[in-house]
């Protein structure tokens, strides 16, 4: 029975948020309400806040995954693998699988997110709480306190990378580059982004046991 309630309660969110991007790309975000996504979707306004708290979060409905991606990442890292390693293969991975948590969505989604200075603040959040959250686990892989300075120091520096790939990814999408081509244009320029972190970066935090 669980494992029911669980899959109606997928279903019910994801029939939201295929709703909520329709009426989106139809109206715009900043015109469309809570209510006004509630209705075409059939379903009563608190239904939709039960699981979208927050408007933006209909938009982003992959947040979590996407702040969470590299800390689980790293904290999975087998042994001898260092963050930049972790993180590394963590997005040369998801640009393989063309996952659209790394920006690769389409032209319109693209020009509705820069015309929507709501949706812009909550990508900024969205990559801070993904630099946070790195950083708590980095810190305590290497023994040292939360609010210790070099885990944030190079979980910002990593994660700044993971960000400057999003905007990059949206810039090609609204150049008009090829869907097909995406992939390796990303992993190329994901390659050379970190790869000028070696040198400062190379075997922290590697995972010995």
């Amino acid at each position: 029975m669980a494992q029911l309630r669980e899959a109606k309660k997928q279903r019910t969110r994801r029939a939201i948020t295929d709703v909520a991007a329709t009426l989106f790309l139809e109206r715009g975000f900043d015109e469309t309400t809570i209510a006004d996504v509630a209705e075409a979707a059939g379903v009563a306004k608190m239904t939709v806040t039960n699981y979208f708290p927050r408007k933006e979060d209909l938009f982003f409905d992959m947040h979590d995954e996407v702040i969470l991606g590299p800390a689980r990442a790293f904290a999975d890292r087998p042994d001898g693998v260092s963050v930049l390693d972790a993180v590394r293969a963590y997005y040369l991975r998801a640009a393989a699988d063309r996952d659209r948590m790394l920006g690769l969505t389409d032209a319109a989604t693209s020009r509705l997110i820069d015309r929507s200075p709501v949706l812009r603040a909550r990508l900024r959040e969205i990559f801070d709480h993904q630099e946070q959250a790195l950083a708590v686990v980095l810190a305590e892989a290497v023994g040292e306190s939360p609010d210790a300075f070099t885990p944030r120091l190079v979980a910002a520096q990593l994660t700044s990378v993971l960000r400057l790939l999003w905007g990059e990814a949206q810039r090609q999408v609204r150049a008009g580059t090829a869907e097909a081509e995406l992939p390796a244009t990303l992993e190329r320029t994901a390659r050379a982004a970190f790869a000028r972190l070696e040198p400062s970066l190379d075997g922290y935090g590697v995972r010995h046991t």
